[in-house]
């Protein structure tokens, strides 16, 4: 009876602490509720306001109207650029279009004008290029490559403001991640023409050029993330809270945590099979004469301009030296292979040889939506290569699984916008997978080879230039490990899972088996101080002998994180990964565990 006793008291102090708990969320749900309103009126109440018609039985006076329309509008500008890192550069170009059109005072309006402000300044900056004397070739082939550059990020700028003219208000949220994702390679692109040059005084002054065009870009991205948050904001609080970590929804809820019977460390079995994934081909390719053609390139040149749905291009066991483009007009391509060892595609175009890093890849994929199945990418120009890329990704929403990317430096160039990596393997030496795209890598195997006797290893450098841009390298349940030729010097070639390449630089490691090879310190400078301020490397519930993080670097940049924080890194949250879903390729959306 006692025991009765006791659970009923118990029983009486859960519901207690449930009352307390439940009045807690009430205060702060109101509290936020209060927040959010204020903001609104900011940005709503008085745009009606003023955007609406005069009330005719107490019309104010002319001056007295135009005064306060002033005053509201540069609260609203105010408001709207009270993220952005340049302030001057983003208030004074929309009051001045305030001024000349009284009309734009909806937060949408204002986003749409400022990157139509950017776009100018970018094409301003380029144009003024033509200025610049560009003697040697290494110059001239160099600002070749700056001119397909700057097409790519006019073509993004022109996208951003084609959805900004065609979508409601209150959709602009659900458009966000494209607007990032957009807005944040136009910057990858401008460094990317700088980084083609040689050092010396004609690259610094092309630095010093399109200062201003970036941090227009900046402020563009930290409006959309102003303007957005106020959205999802309310639309939260209008549907109850959703945790982006939450795979309840998800296709791919069914699966175990792995997309498959159980998680296993032996390679052939983390592998996705090939045949799990093999769509009807529009064509096959085969070196025998069994397909349609014997290379690749003539496969793609005969595709059809105008394509209903995915276009599917079967690639036959074979060993094909051919460099390979998807380009812009091949949308939701299909490639797949018999295998990642059997079907390869090869080249060993290097640096070495006088061939920029930006060219040196033997298979480069710029056509958006892009699916690659059970492929090999190899650059074969070794350690003494220096930069030799592989694969060159810049489309956006990219999807590999099953593949393989074998060099040594500079093996996977993740150029810009949204990709997705599953059970896939990269080789390489220094930087080998590098660039300025929102990219995870997940139950993926990155495989450090030996590198020449004075170098060191480093499995990524990422390339983010401006807080602003959604970009970051994340390697989420993968094996580091090393090659069997690494083994035996892995206690004198030292071994990092990363370095700062550009200034905001961000690579988030989770859940992930780390290898006794990598250093203790686990991450290494660029160059002195470079970056360890302003960088972002973060680890989470790594295993593996190799994972503690006792000994790591005390750069203000890294950190060893918790699960929420984690949780923004996964496919769902950093990525919005239903395209991902949608590709037929397994994904786990939040943590594993």
């Amino acid at each position: 009876m006692a025991f009765q006793d006791f659970d009923l008291i118990s029983e009486r102090r859960k519901n207690e602490k449930k009352q307390q708990l439940k009045k807690r969320i009430l205060i702060g749900v109101l509290s936020s509720v209060v927040l959010v309103g204020l903001i609104g009126c900011a940005f709503f109440v008085a745009t009606s306001k003023y955007g609406g018609g005069s009330n005719k039985d107490n019309e104010p006076s002319q001056t007295s109207s135009s005064n306060k329309h002033v005053a509201h509008s540069e609260k609203i500008v105010k408001l709207v650029c009270s993220s952005a890192d340049y302030k001057e550069k983003c208030e004074d170009p929309l009051n001045k279009a305030v001024e000349k059109d009284p009309k734009l005072q909806h937060p949408k309006d204002l986003l749409k004008v400022y990157v139509k402000i950017v776009e100018d300044e970018v094409n301003k900056a380029f144009n003024k290029t033509n200025t610049f004397k560009f003697e040697s070739e290494e110059e001239k082939g160099a600002f070749e490559d700056c001119k397909q550059l700057f097409e790519d990020a006019k073509e993004d700028l022109q996208a951003s403001i084609s959805q900004l003219s065609e979508i409601e208000f209150k959709k602009l949220s659900s458009k966000t991640p494209d607007l990032n994702s957009w807005l944040s390679a136009v910057i990858s692109f401008q460094q990317t023409c700088i980084d083609g040059f040689p050092e010396g005084k004609l690259k610094t002054d092309l630095q010093n050029l399109f200062v201003d065009s970036k941090e227009f870009v900046s402020n563009s991205l930290a409006i959309v993330s102003q303007v957005s948050t106020f959205l999802s904001t309310m639309q939260t609080f209008g549907r109850g809270r959703m945790l982006l970590s939450d795979n309840s929804n998800s296709p791919v809820a069914s699966l175990d945590s792995d997309g498959f019977p159980s998680w296993v460390h032996s390679e052939e079995r983390r592998v996705l099979k090939a045949s799990s994934i093999r769509p009807t081909p529009n064509v096959t390719v085969a070196q025998d004469g069994t397909g349609d053609f014997k290379t690749i390139s003539e496969a793609l040149a005969a595709i059809p301009a105008i394509y209903p749905g995915r276009y599917v291009v079967y690639v036959k066991e074979g060993v094909y030296d051919e460099t390979v483009t998807i380009t812009k007009k091949m949308q939701n391509l299909t490639m797949y292979g018999d295998g990642s060892q059997k079907s390869i595609i090869t080249g060993s175009k290097n640096f070495r040889d006088g061939v920029r890093t930006f060219l040196t890849a033997s298979f480069v994929v710029l056509g958006e939506g892009f699916l690659g199945l059970a492929m090999g990418f190899r650059n074969t120009a070794g350690p003494d290569g220096h930069q030799a890329v592989a694969a060159r990704v810049q489309a956006d929403r990219a999807v590999f699984a099953n593949c393989r990317f074998e060099g040594y430096q500079d093996t996977l160039y993740t150029q810009t916008h949204r990709q997705f990596y599953r059970s896939c393997i990269v080789s390489g030496t220094i930087d080998f997978i590098f660039g300025d795209a929102a990219v995870v890598f997940q139950n993926c195997i990155m495989v450090v080879r030996r590198p020449m006797d004075n170098q060191q290893n480093m499995v990524t450098a990422q390339g983010r230039m401006d807080k602003q841009q959604a970009t970051g390298t994340v390697l989420h349940k993968c094996q580091i490990k090393a090659d069997e030729k690494l083994v035996p010097v892995k206690d004198t070639i030292k071994s990092y899972l990363g370095r700062p390449w550009k200034e905001f630089s961000r690579t988030i490691v989770m859940e992930s088996e780390i290898g006794d090879f990598i250093h203790p310190d686990g991450w290494t400078p660029w160059m002195g101080n470079f970056a360890l301020d302003t960088l972002y490397y973060a680890e989470f519930n790594n295993t593996g002998p190799g994972a503690s993080t006792s000994a790591r670097v005390k750069w203000p940049g890294y950190k060893v994180i918790d699960k929420e924080e984690a949780s923004q890194y996964t496919v769902g949250a950093f990525l919005k990964g239903a395209w991902v879903q949608t590709s037929g390729v397994p994904s786990q959306q939040g943590l594993y565990f």
